[in-house]
């Protein structure tokens, strides 16, 4: 069989991840690299070269944009349908395991997915029932507690409890949410992988049938797994299972949020015989973007060891800027972006990155008065936003009445009448019958347990949802989203916010009648020997959008993007800004407190760097405001870490007042001398007798007809006329 067609375009070390021998395989990754190229022909060679089984792959990854590039990838290479493919993210195919053996993992067969915002839903009213102060114990603190515990692979009753008060009573929560959620089949993010896993421990015959099936498993950001994530994926591959494990080491900056990089480490320990193939070469980025790179990575200890290298060009030397405080960083951002555009660059080629999100508000500011159009990348997302999670209610409730999550969020909206106190008789009930709040309502009604003005409006909400599920009977999904948007009053009750907010609001509701329009699901799930288990579309759309969990973005023509820098992971763009390069903010404050968190730092700022395809800058304020109080930081240790030969350091209108590094020399540009401002600099402290204390940012113009921007401590940055200002001078 001719197998050069996988071969084409890759090169010798790609080929060498590709064609490797059947067995365990570690993949070092670089950025840049082709990783998603390796994992795309890896399968096709398994399939082409190797003659194995389409339905004896499996191949997860961490995003479903991820994993649907994969599969069309795959489709276009081999032209065959992936339909048979297990290719999904690790929650996917956990969700997926759990549809099929719903019975053997001990849920109802209808189990409702619960995502973030249900979840905290839930906690808060498990919480009430506990009599719990929200003010001492915040509900986001519990989800946060039982994420975690379930990412350790622990049930609430494996959670050490001690003497900690702390840990005693998110027990307790912990305790409570478990309960709740196996009485009303609901299942959160962490538990569709804990739970899956449970499945492999409980049932040997199903672990079997699964080990003999997928002979071969392919994982992408394998730095970035949990420790339930890894577990899962070794007892899967057992003893026979061949793992082939892609990532980067120098990329893990997800400890926050569980990843665990030791396992990337762990893994040539606990998988036998274990080839390691480094992917070095770069197609991103210039040759002095990544010898800056690989120079400040080459500062943390413990790594696999890899130096990035491209065969294209040196290109421009990394720019640094320090500004005498944050707006004037963040109006050499917005100039600079104003320069590429005019250049003839695209605004959606550039992007803004910085570690807090509290950096944003100034940024914004510079980017709205340079009227230059930016986007918040990973703001709030279209299924995430409060009109479009009404409305998935509505259509929960039309799918199954007992959705307890459904149920509170939409009782009372649009408002009918229907407050807290009806609403917590109401969940006594249920929890004294233990049955669904939709079941309680009615018993409540029957038996005359609450009060009639109150009966009466429930028994109106009842009544709608019943006349909405037997309008939507026969009809389509997008059909089925407009009716209940329609008939429910959220479309008016959500246009009637004042101004643009209500209009946003409106169009969404219509965008979704049109998602739903444009949703085409396998509405089946292949089962074992040829079998299928059907699925509503209602539910597969349901599903969908939760295991989504927002991660698609609305688009409305080019902007800048701007992001963290944990949320720039995975993109590139030609140029790109790291701003806020100071000790205390980048590397974080907190940082110091914990042992690994500076390298974990250091990694985030590797991954900044390559970013940048063509041009980068660093960029640092002498000054920053931030949460209310300025602070005075030294420049990022990551600064002194990139060589001074890679390195060309910038000026706008000012001289130098203080360098980060020893031995470094700065551009000087223009000074106040030359626009004929005597007495006056850049950084300069002056007094104005109506605006009080500021200190200068810019000047132009000269003489009586000179311009000069202070930033005043009360009132902001404001451009006044020299011949008129009597500034005083305070240094």
């Amino acid at each position: 069989m001719d197998v050069t067609h996988i071969l084409d375009q890759l090169n010798d070390r790609q080929r060498d991840a590709v064609t490797a021998p059947v067995g365990n395989h570690l993949v070092i990754a670089g950025a840049g690299s082709g990783k998603t190229r390796v994992l795309v022909h890896r399968i096709a060679w398994l399939i082409e070269a190797e003659q194995v089984s389409p339905q004896g792959i499996l191949a997860v990854t961490f995003t479903n944009k991820a994993a649907a590039e994969m599969r069309s990838r795959i489709e276009s290479l081999l032209g065959i349908s992936v339909r048979t493919l297990w290719v999904g993210t690790f929650h996917g195919i956990a969700h997926r395991l759990l549809r099929m053996h719903w019975q053997e993992a001990g849920l109802p067969q209808n189990f409702q997915i619960l995502d973030a915002d249900d979840q905290l839903r839930l906690v808060k009213r498990v919480m009430r029932a506990l009599d719990l102060d929200e003010q001492k114990w915040p509900p986001r603190q519990a989800v946060w507690f039982i994420n975690g515990q379930k990412d350790e692979g622990r049930r609430a009753r494996e959670v050490p409890a001690g003497d900690d008060l702390f840990q005693i009573t998110h027990r307790r929560i912990y305790e409570a949410y478990e309960e709740t959620c196996q009485e009303g089949g609901l299942v959160d993010f962490a538990e569709l992988l804990l739970r899956s896993h449970e499945i492999w421990l409980t049932r040997p015959d199903l672990l079997d049938h699964y080990q003999r099936r997928f002979g071969h498993l392919l994982v992408d950001e394998f730095q970035d797994t949990n420790t339930i994530q890894y577990a899962w994926l070794r007892v899967l591959a057992g003893r026979t299972g061949k793992v082939m494990a892609v990532g980067d080491d120098d990329q893990s900056i997800y400890g926050w949020r569980g990843a665990r990089i030791e396992n990337i480490h762990r893994f040539r320990e606990d998988f036998a015989d274990v080839g390691v193939i480094r992917l070095e070469q770069n197609y991103r980025s210039t040759g002095t973007i990544l010898r800056a790179a690989n120079a400040l990575i080459g500062n943390n200890a413990d790594r696999l060891g890899k130096e990035l290298w491209t065969e294209g060009a040196d290109g421009d030397p990394i720019q640094v800027y320090s500004g005498y405080n944050d707006l004037d960083e963040a109006r050499f951002v917005a100039e600079r972006t104003q320069d590429w555009i005019q250049a003839g660059g695209s605004p959606d080629e550039v992007a803004v990155l910085y570690r807090s999100n509290a950096q944003s508000r100034v940024l914004e500011e510079a980017m709205l008065r340079a009227q230059i159009p930016y986007r918040i990348y990973g703001g709030v997302r279209f299924f995430e936003r409060v009109e479009i999670k009404n409305a998935l209610a509505y259509m929960r409730l039309v799918h199954d009445r007992h959705s307890d999550p459904a149920f509170e969020r939409v009782v009372n909206t649009p408002t009918r009448g229907i407050g807290d106190k009806t609403l917590e008789a109401v969940r006594e009930i249920a929890r004294a019958r233990q049955v669904s709040l939709w079941q309680a309502t009615k018993l409540g009604i029957e038996e005359k347990l609450l009060a009639p003005r109150a009966a009466a409006k429930l028994v109106e909400f009842l009544k709608l949802v019943d006349e909405l599920a037997a309008a939507c009977a026969e009809q389509s999904l997008h059909e089925l989203a407009d009716t209940c948007i329609q008939a429910t009053g959220l479309l008016d009750f959500h246009a009637r916010e004042r101004g643009e907010r209500g209009l946003a609001r409106k169009e969404n509701l219509e965008e979704l009648v049109s998602a739903c329009r444009q949703f085409t699901g396998d509405l089946v799930f292949p089962l074992e020997d040829g079998a299928s288990a059907e699925v509503s579309v209602l539910e597969e759309f349901l599903d969908q959008v939760a295991l989504d969990s927002g991660e698609r973005e609305s688009q409305a023509g080019p902007a800048v993007q701007m992001m963290t820098l944990h949320s720039a992971k995975g993109l590139e763009f030609p140029l790109v800004f790291l701003s806020g390069m100071e000790e205390g903010l980048f590397p974080h404050r907190m940082s110091a407190e914990e042992p690994g968190r500076i390298e974990e730092e250091r990694r985030l700022c590797y991954v900044g760097i390559t970013r940048a395809m063509k041009q980068l800058y660093l960029t640092y304020a002498e000054t920053r405001r931030l949460h209310g109080q300025d602070t005075y930081n030294r420049p990022s240790r990551f600064l002194t870490e990139v060589p001074s030969a890679l390195v060309q350091e910038v000026r706008m209108g000012g001289a130098v007042s203080r360098p980060y590094g020893s031995g470094r020399s700065r551009a000087a540009g223009g000074s106040f001398a030359e626009v004929d401002l005597p007495g006056l600099r850049m950084g300069q402290r002056v007094h104005h007798a109506k605006f009080g204390e500021g200190i200068v940012l810019q000047s132009e113009g000269s003489g009586e007809r000179a311009r000069v921007q202070i930033n005043f401590q009360d009132v902001g940055a404001k451009w006044l006329m020299m011949g008129y200002a009597n500034l005083e001078p305070l240094d």
